[in-house]
């Protein structure tokens, strides 16, 4: 109900913000513009720093024809998308760079289900790390492999390094069209680290890449050390297709009667809100009706919001999916894991929780990504019914800020953890034993016979990217859906 009033009062104030290029004349939209047109309108009204960006001001044109002389300067949309973008990270130095998120693309279709945990993909989910402290080459390291992939067959494993990709060395240059080119079929030169020096040994492992469907829910289980029955659930990515799936998790959770949790974030760049919240509402049990985080979006929409329904702004806990009930276990205390790729709904419930419980962060500073986006469409709605036929294009522009409960959210550089342990390439165990490193410092965390600060083993490489952030489309946080109706209002 909460999400059907933010959309219709979005529809009834799109009529007083925007008021340029609609009636002051019936110009038409050439069909060569249709798609730039689609871009400017979509910005101007949901974009985040809309009021930052003076192409995307209310009254930079005054009519239809002169935005068209404007959108006709820029013949490859990409690029006026990029122009609309405040201090964008491609165009600004990291120290300057505002909106790192937003971005585009030419097929929804692609995009909505890469959201979903849907990709073109062999199953290897890895890091990318430089070979040496200024190097300009890099190598991989698998992180996990996904189940049922094609790599699931193949003599792959966590912790397996490779430095090649049918022969030819990972650089900073060449490493995107090398391994996520439109081939999809290749080889892996993998390596050893002996004395801390990456080594070629010889062997190769041929991958092929099928649309591969995620689970995000890769270990559940539970680990018993003394008097403690430790959940660990490690969940690698908020997509809601799997909200149902993970209610049943804790539901087995529950019914094992844990009395304490561990969740593994550290290689979850993100996702739904809306799952963010329930999975949140899974972990405490006795909140619902609460705040659990609050948005802000740009100016106009912020400012009428604030008058006239702000708790529309506002995600509360809740206590069923549709009608079913959420398996909560009821925790006052749990222990995160995270590391350099954790972003978006991963911080979210972190900050979101941490006004009620207390939140026991392991592992590594996380991305900083406070900011969340929605899908537009090239419709009248900006949703995804009556789409424009003759293009596919879709954006996905920063549109909120997100605070938890007690109005935090400046983490942009990251949430610190309570006790630091980065993963090194020589210290990769079994993900869910607990021998390895994080899980173990959590336990010992939980059963008090934890070190203070466990210490860093084996040599770091400085970290590049991974396999999920490396096009964004699986490091976001994200609205289900768009507010509707704004277009048929200015009509």
């Amino acid at each position: 109900m909460k999400t059907t009033i933010k959309f219709i009062i979005l529809f009834l104030l799109a009529g007083f913000v925007f008021q340029s290029c609609q009636d002051e004349d019936d110009v038409a939209i050439p069909r060569d513009l249709e798609i730039n047109n689609f871009i400017w309108k979509g910005l101007n009204i949901y974009y985040l720093w809309q009021a930052d960006v003076p192409n995307l001001s209310d009254n930079k044109f005054a009519n239809q024809a002169e935005l068209n002389i404007f959108l006709r300067g820029y013949s490859v949309p990409e690029n006026l998308f990029e122009s609309l973008l405040y201090k964008p990270e491609s165009l600004f130095p990291a120290t300057e760079a505002v909106d790192r998120f937003s971005w585009i693309v030419d097929d929804y279709l692609e995009l909505e289900g890469q959201l979903q945990g849907t990709t073109n993909n062999n199953g290897v989910e890895f890091g990318l790390s430089y070979k040496s402290t200024g190097s300009s080459e890099i190598i991989g390291w698998v992180r996990y492999i996904i189940p049922n992939s094609d790599a699931s067959t193949k003599d792959i494993k966590r912790g397996d390094i490779f430095y090649g990709v049918n022969g030819t060395q990972l650089t900073v240059n060449n490493w995107q069209s090398l391994l996520f080119g439109s081939n999809n079929n290749y080889t892996l030169n993998m390596a050893d680290i002996i004395a801390g020096v990456v080594t070629p040994n010889g062997k190769t492992v041929a991958l092929t890449k099928t649309v591969l469907d995620e689970n995000p829910i890769l270990i559940n289980k539970v680990i018993v050390s003394g008097s403690h029955k430790i959940g660990y659930l490690m969940y690698n990515g908020f997509y809601s297709n799997y909200d149902s799936q993970l209610n049943d998790a804790f539901g087995t959770l529950k019914s094992d009667g844990i009395t304490d949790l561990v969740l593994d974030l550290r290689y979850n760049g993100g996702g739904s809100i809306q799952t963010a919240t329930r999975l949140a509402s899974m972990i405490t049990g006795n909140l619902t009706g609460q705040v659990f985080s609050k948005e802000q979006w740009n100016d106009k929409i912020e400012s009428y919001f604030a008058a006239n329904d702000p708790e529309s702004l506002k995600n509360y806990f809740v206590d069923e999916i549709g009608t079913t009930p959420i398996n909560s276990v009821n925790m006052t205390k749990i222990y995160i894991l995270t590391s350099g790729s954790s972003a978006s709904a991963s911080e979210l419930v972190i900050n979101g929780l941490k006004p009620y419980i207390t939140v026991v962060q392991i592992g590594d500073v996380t991305v900083g990504k406070n900011v969340g986006s929605v899908t537009l469409y090239d419709s009248p709605t900006f949703g995804k019914e009556n789409r424009n036929s003759n293009h596919r294009y879709a954006m996905q522009p920063l549109v909120l800020k997100i605070v938890n409960a007690a109005g935090y959210g400046e983490y942009q550089s990251g949430l610190e953890p309570n006790f630091e342990l980065k993963e090194t390439l020589s210290t990769l165990d079994v993900l869910g034993s607990p021998t390895e490193p994080l899980l173990k410092l959590a336990i010992g965390k939980i059963t008090g016979t934890g070190k203070m600060k466990e210490p860093v083993q084996g040599k770091l490489f400085d970290y590049f990217k991974d396999s999920k952030s490396t096009n964004n489309l699986q490091n976001q946080m994200y609205l289900e859906k768009a507010p509707e109706g704004l277009m048929k209002a200015l009509e």
